[in-house]
């Protein structure tokens, strides 16, 4: 078996997987920047929204953040994966930008 990884043949966000005769790319896990193989423990780098943590990269949970990252006023802080998004507070709808209640 020619081992066709060697020639790097896969795109940056993905891993090369030598098989029998062949080889297959597979995409790289969510939380990587260019990866060696499957999963968050193989990034090269980290994707924006991670941090390398016990080898892996993991999300970054802004909503903890000792600054606040929704600054609006009755404005609460959804952490989502690799990122977060700013939504009204129970019993507000979301106005030209602003929450105001419902």
């Amino acid at each position: 078996d020619l081992d066709e990884c060697a020639a790097s043949p896969c795109k940056d966000h993905q891993y090369c997987l030598n098989t029998d005769g062949s080889f297959s790319c597979k995409a790289c896990d969510a939380s990587c920047v260019g990866c060696t193989g499957e999963g968050s423990e193989k990034c090269k780098t980290c994707a924006s929204g991670y941090v390398k943590e016990d080898e892996k990269c993991t999300d970054i949970d802004e909503c903890n953040l000792p600054e606040k990252v929704c600054m609006k006023e009755n404005q609460d802080c959804v952490n989502t994966s690799g990122s977060y998004k700013c939504v009204c507070s129970e019993g507000f709808e979301d106005k030209d930008g602003t929450c105001v209640q419902t």
